[in-house]
């Protein structure tokens, strides 16, 4: 009896030490992990600061830097936000869209958030696309009309038209040939005309009488 008295009391201390080993390790994991949560919370604080602050790139460095260590999908949406922000709509797409397959327990309401958040890149996307384009060239204008030719140094030559030849004028009368023949011959007539009746020209009957005779 006092055996079986004794081996229960060992069991028991036994037990009892074991419960508190138990309770050393739970205890000093819940610290650690304590510990780790505070530091987490602590940069999570600093990028929830520069987020509301409008330090987007800040807040997703930091941001990124918890999902590497933790991969707790809610950093996946913290940082579509900062890409949302940024105004890259392809890399908060991505994102999100990795949020929504890799979160747990996402209700309808917040999967109607991201939801609206995917569709607003989707469409700064195409407004980033549509500003990229060139702009139409606007139609060419008509062609302008050739200007003249500079003058230049030399004298123009200029071409005098030959006025046209007037018809030949008629003569006067007294250049005429025939005009002096009939002059001419009016000077002979009326010269016969003064010697006849001078007497130049009286026949031998009408000449004067010898001396010596008598004439009738």
């Amino acid at each position: 009896m006092p055996d079986r008295l004794f081996s229960r009391a060992v069991n028991n201390r036994s037990n009892s030490a074991r419960r508190v080993t138990a309770l050393v390790i739970a205890v000093a994991l819940a610290l650690g992990a304590a510990r780790v949560s505070a530091a987490t919370d602590a940069r999570e604080l600093k990028a929830r600061e520069d987020f509301a602050a409008g330090r987007f790139q800040d807040a997703l460095d930091i941001f990124a830097r918890l999902y590497a260590e933790s991969l707790h999908p809610i950093y996946l949406r913290n940082i579509g936000r900062c890409y949302q922000k940024l105004g890259q709509p392809d890399r908060a797409i991505d994102s999100f869209k990795d949020y929504l397959q890799k979160a747990k327990g996402i209700t309808a309401d917040e999967k109607q958030e991201i939801d609206g958040y995917i569709k607003e890149m989707q469409d700064l996307k195409r407004e980033q696309a549509a500003a990229a384009k060139p702009a139409a060239a606007p139609p060419p204008l008509p062609a302008a009309p050739e200007p003249a030719p500079a003058a230049s140094g030399a004298p123009a030559v200029v071409v005098a038209t030959p006025p046209a030849e007037a018809p030949p004028e008629a003569a006067p009368i007294y250049k005429k040939w025939w005009f002096w023949t009939l002059i001419g011959g009016a000077a002979i007539a009326a010269g016969v005309g003064i010697a006849a009746a001078t007497g130049v020209f009286t026949k031998t009957q009408n000449a004067p009488c010898p001396p010596g005779t008598m004439c009738p």
